[in-house]
């Protein structure tokens, strides 16, 4: 049944996709979403407009074009200061590895995992100039669609592939940022777990290959495609079997695992999030649309090296991919499953 506070959404949400890119192009705006109202800490009831920005400022100190209004074609406005920033972890790869990581016989999905190939980076994108290698977490297996058989590998939308007899492929699923890293990636880039930040070796951690890839207008994903006779399980790490997918509602309380912060809670704030990220790395400033924001329930959600986490329900059904996040922890953005599947051309596999 259908609530008072989700027919007001609905009706915010045309005028919010309207304005949403005029609000991203003033300074220091991060994101637009449909939340409630807060005013002096204290929540008012009233559903508007949110806008994010990194940091609030006096009105005296920006240009007549910054501001925000205080209501949009009558529906209320709030300004609340957050960042939004993609959870992927580095490591010069001078530096000796992480000690302690885990290391897992069957591929599965809250497992750390990264590229073995490393990349140029230099300030701000990384502390000091140097070769990095990456990391970000496996979350969830998948398989390609029976109706495309035998679709081996994609760069940027729309997929492209090879025809053939059915091959039944087992690809695990993560974010684009986390295993394509830049624009200088190629399917069939090998991917280790332990990634190389955990202490993982080209000679035996070598999982599978990047296969797929989405950098779309609501999506962040990538699918690696197991090596042969890779042992793996439709599991989560300290979730349990994955029983399906579900559509991401609101005040759904959710869990998720990843390679950093391992199992953490959170609630569904929003279905309606539109996040600016800066993907440097030659990729440039994207805009992410109809992302799931989450907000912790106790402590942090996630932090940097848990992106790629697959986003679970009550019921072990999978509702997002978990992409980015604040830099407190308290807040993450996923991807919701379904547009993830469908931009992959995979489905999930089950228990």
């Amino acid at each position: 049944m259908t609530t008072a506070d989700e027919l007001v959404r609905a009706g915010i949400r045309p005028v919010k996709r309207r304005v949403e890119v005029g609000l991203l192009s003033r300074r220091g705006v991060v994101g637009v979403d449909i939340g409630e109202k807060v005013t002096a800490g204290r929540r008012t009831g009233q559903v508007g407009i949110v806008v994010y920005v990194r940091r609030k400022l006096p009105a005296a100190r920006l240009l007549a074009s910054d501001l925000v209004p205080s209501e949009i074609e009558g529906i209320a406005t709030d300004v609340v200061a957050d960042d939004v920033v993609l959870h992927r972890a580095l490591l010069d790869a001078e530096f000796p590895p992480a000690r302690g990581a885990e290391r897992h016989r069957q591929v599965l999905g809250g497992i750390s995992l990264g590229p073995w190939r490393t990349v140029l980076l230099s300030p701000p994108d990384a502390p000091r100039p140097g070769e990095y290698a990456i990391v970000g977490t496996l979350g969830v297996l998948a398989t390609a669609r029976t109706r495309r058989p035998n679709v081996t590998c994609a760069s940027y939308l729309p997929l492209s592939g090879t025809s053939g007899p059915h091959v039944t492929q087992i690809m695990g699923l993560t974010t684009f940022h986390a295993a394509c890293v830049d624009d200088n990636w190629a399917v069939g880039d090998e991917m280790v777990h332990p990634s190389r930040v955990d202490g993982g070796t080209r000679a035996g951690d070598v999982v599978g290959t990047l296969c797929r890839a989405a950098l779309s207008g609501s999506v962040d994903g990538a699918a690696v495609l197991l090596a042969p006779g890779r042992s793996y399980r439709p599991s989560i790490v300290d979730i349990g079997p994955v029983i399906g997918t579900a559509a991401a509602a609101r005040g759904t309380v959710v869990r998720k695992r990843g390679r950093t912060t391992g199992l953490t809670t959170g609630r569904i704030a929003s279905v309606d999030a539109t996040v600016l990220m800066d993907y440097r790395d030659g990729l440039g400033v994207r805009v992410l649309r109809d992302q799931i924001r989450i907000e912790a329930v106790g402590g942090i959600i996630g932090d940097y090296g848990d992106s790629g986490s697959a986003v679970v329900d009550p019921d072990n059904r999978v509702v997002g991919l978990y992409v980015a996040g604040n830099s407190s922890g308290t807040v993450a953005f996923a991807s919701p499953i379904g547009k993830v599947l469908d931009e992959l051309d995979v489905d999930l596999i089950t228990d």
